[in-house]
């Protein structure tokens, strides 16, 4: 490494890798720093008996040619390099329900997901097709969530709540629990959800629906090899300790391991809350400090994956959101000892084009981090390995054996098919992600109070800006274009979104 660059960005997940291309593509020498083994923060992938799992990316959406992410990735130089498969036309989600032994689908393509609905709902075609226009008419308020340089979103549709929205649509209780069926792709809390969350999240997996063939951290791959094809550097096993400033400037980031780096800009990839503080809460005004130490993270998750005995469990190529009860769709995350699990997320891996028979599966719920505060100053990754005790591994086994009893249930047989079981909790997520108490997608963002949780990617330091899940939006597109607005304060927006779109041409 230098001593010196143009910009040092501190955290190697998404937000932090498509920002160094951005800048490394018009001539900044970039360096990225990583306190982990792994890069790609939330695009991680493990490997457990063969088999390969990821940590956060289970598909994406808006990869066609011609929709958002694909132009974005284009732009990137990574799209014709990844290994995609294309998840079920007719149901890439299924929305599925104990207490009625029923499924539903959420089909790719608008004309065709109203299509599926009505085969379930036939008397419901005005309400699913004003869901669909709503939901496109809400991301079309967007402008870089539709590659527009110009114009502003209205204020107002920030404070539209997504359950609300979503009752208002039709009196079929069914109806209404299908189409929010999907809310723990932003872990959907019933009275501050707002509604341009579950579009921009739900819009681009109808758009079209892709899995990564051997797991998401292939995107992190490609990443770092156009970054190095520009000239940009990255490096692992560099925990930044601390920012030094003078003047209201970065002037230089110190690490764990004594070494120093400076820069004209630093781009901090890393949850706010620490960046504040690794910063110094003198630098910022009092009040604005305070409300990022007082924001919610949204919940976290405890995952069971399961690696298969060869040839016992078929590949199903699509995700199941399912729930105990059609009453809790919104309810899910509010449980005790005795009703937990309430819901949970089903997903595969894919290993090839095509595939009969399933290599392993994950199955992700909600968990408190409350549950975990015995082990709270517990910390281990692969760069330390540190044990929590057997107590720790004990309350793992127990909530696994319960989680696996319920997903039996459901799929009848599957305890026959594992060849080995293996666990995450929330302070797996926040130990290799970095999450503020292993939250999944950043703080939560209320309906009702809109602006609290407001972050700008430009900070008061002059040469201080933020990017990552709890700038902007989370999920694969939300972080991409989170990154676009955090370049753009050094690039200028239209030239930038201007260069992106020129791209695709």
């Amino acid at each position: 490494m230098k001593e010196r660059y143009d910009v040092v960005i501190v955290g190697s997940g998404l937000g932090g890798l498509v920002s160094a291309i951005i800048l490394a593509k018009e001539g900044y020498s970039v360096c990225v720093l990583e306190k982990n083994n792994q890069f790609g923060g939330n695009l991680q992938t493990f490997v457990r008996d063969k088999t390969i799992f990821d940590t956060g990316i289970h598909y994406i959406g808006g990869l066609t040619e011609g929709q958002n992410l694909h132009k974005y990735f284009k732009y990137l130089g990574i799209i014709d390099h990844l290994k995609l498969k294309k998840m079920d036309e007719d149901g890439f989600d299924i929305i599925s329900f104990e207490d009625q032994n029923k499924e539903y689908p959420h089909a790719q393509g608008y004309k065709n997901f109203v299509n599926q609905l009505l085969k379930h709902f036939p008397e419901e075609k005005e309400a699913i097709e004003n869901y669909c226009k709503k939901i496109k008419d809400t991301c079309d308020l967007f402008p870089l969530y539709n590659l527009r340089w110009e114009g502003k979103y209205d204020s107002d549709i920030l404070t539209l709540n997504a359950k609300q929205t979503i009752d208002s649509i039709t009196k079929n209780k069914q109806l209404r629990a299908v189409l929010a069926g999907s809310n723990f792709l932003y872990a959907g809390i019933e009275d501050k959800s707002p509604f341009y969350v579950h579009a921009l999240s739900v819009n681009s997996y109808i758009e079209s629906s892709w899995r990564c063939i051997n797991g998401g951290s292939q995107i992190t791959k490609q990443l770092i090899k156009q970054l190095k094809k520009h000239g940009g550097e990255v490096h692992k096993y560099k925990e930044v300790i601390h920012f030094e400033t003078k003047n209201n400037d970065v002037t230089s980031v110190k690490m764990k391991d004594g070494s120093e780096l400076s820069a004209t800009y630093f781009i901090s990839n890393i949850e706010p809350k620490t960046t504040l503080k690794m910063v110094g809460e003198e630098n910022f005004r009092k009040s604005f400090y305070n409300r990022i130490q007082s924001l919610e993270g949204v919940l976290s998750a405890f995952s069971l994956y399961l690696v298969f005995k060869p040839k016992t469990f078929k590949y199903i190529n699509h995700n199941y959101y399912h729930f105990k009860s059609s009453n809790e769709v919104w309810t899910a995350h509010e449980y005790d000892e005795n009703t937990w699990p309430k819901t949970y997320m089903a997903s595969m891996n894919a290993s090839k084009e095509e595939e009969e028979w399933a290599d392993g599966m994950t199955f992700i719920t909600y968990m408190k981090f409350d549950d975990l505060l015995p082990w709270a100053d517990t910390f281990n990754t692969t760069a330390e390995k540190k044990d929590r005790g057997e107590s720790y591994d004990e309350f793992k086994t127990r909530k696994a054996t319960k989680f696996l009893n319920e997903i039996e249930i459901k799929f009848p047989g599957i305890k026959d098919c594992i060849q080995s079981m293996h666990t995450s909790s929330p302070l797996s997520y926040r130990d290799y992600i970095g999450g503020y108490n292993g939250n999944m997608y950043g703080y939560i963002k209320d309906s009702n109070n809109p602006m609290k949780s407001f972050i700008a990617s430009k900070t008061k330091l002059n040469n201080l800006y933020l990017t990552g899940q709890s700038i902007n939006m989370h999920g694969v597109l939300g972080v991409t274009i989170g990154a676009v607005i955090t370049c753009s304060e050094i690039v200028g927006k239209e030239y930038l979104v201007t260069k992106i779109n020129q791209a695709s041409e």
